[in-house]
């Protein structure tokens, strides 16, 4: 199968890793992986911030650069929220149809991971707990499949943490705007994690990803962020054994 890695912006902006990491499984599951130089913003940002026509015009763009391929895989739940959501609703015309059959080929990491893995041999000893991010559980609709994909790492230990459907407080410009609350959301959403014994979020968005490293870093509190692409890459076989190796 011929499949686009849909990257994101924050890949491009702050967060490359993740991206890498999903190529690499990707090509594990024996799919050939192209990662389109021309892809841009799918048009979130624009789009909730109220701006449609220049949303209409990235996704536009997005259709053109990943029209052609079997399947999309998107690193960020929030994205691929919007591809599958807000494509068919914004884009109403016949010039669109590209990219709207697109969006019905596009899937998150977990959920392709978990659907098309026949026989990914995974093993990684740790202790995680999971970030439910608002796209990816309230617009996706989509909890099953990364405990689903984390429950197949031989050794990996998955603690449920109190409130891990509770957003973490970015929300994009959000955290822009509201900033005090913003860092109250995952001031709280730490100190619940800490109550477990799992010494890594783990999560599909980098961004919240971001936004709680930076406050756990900020409050001196031991705790590392870790996009579900990196964990299972070093899952793989040949990896470092255990996540505080991998991710010392």
């Amino acid at each position: 199968m011929r499949v686009a890695l849909f990257t994101s912006c924050a890949a491009d902006l702050a967060a490359p890793r993740p991206a890498l990491a999903a190529v690499r499984v990707l090509e594990a599951m024996g799919m050939t992986v192209d990662v389109p130089g021309a892809q841009t913003c799918c048009g979130q940002v624009a789009l909730n911030s109220g701006h449609r026509e220049p949303a209409s015009e990235l996704m536009r763009r997005w259709g053109r650069t990943f029209g052609e391929y079997d399947a999309v895989v998107g690193v960020s739940g929030s994205c691929t929220a919007t591809v599958h959501h807000q494509f068919p609703r914004v884009l109403e015309d016949r010039a669109a149809r590209l990219a709207v059959d697109a969006a019905r080929r596009t899937w998150e990491f977990t959920r392709f991971v978990a659907h098309h893995d026949a026989a990914l041999d995974l093993a990684l000893s740790g202790d995680v707990t999971w970030h439910d991010s608002c796209h990816m559980l309230r617009s996706l609709g989509e909890k099953a499949a990364p405990r689903d994909v984390l429950g197949r790492v031989r050794g990996l230990r998955v603690h449920e943490a109190p409130g891990s459907e509770v957003c973490c407080g970015f929300g994009g410009t959000f955290a822009l705007k509201y900033p005090e609350l913003s860092c109250a959301m995952a001031d709280r959403k730490i100190t619940d994690v800490t109550r477990t014994d799992a010494t890594h979020l783990v999560s599909s968005d980098s961004t919240c990803l971001l936004h709680l490293s930076g406050r756990a870093a900020r409050r001196r509190v031991p705790l590392r962020a870790l996009h579900v692409a990196e964990l299972l890459a070093a899952a793989l076989p040949g990896g470092p054994g255990t996540l505080e190796e991998a991710f010392a």
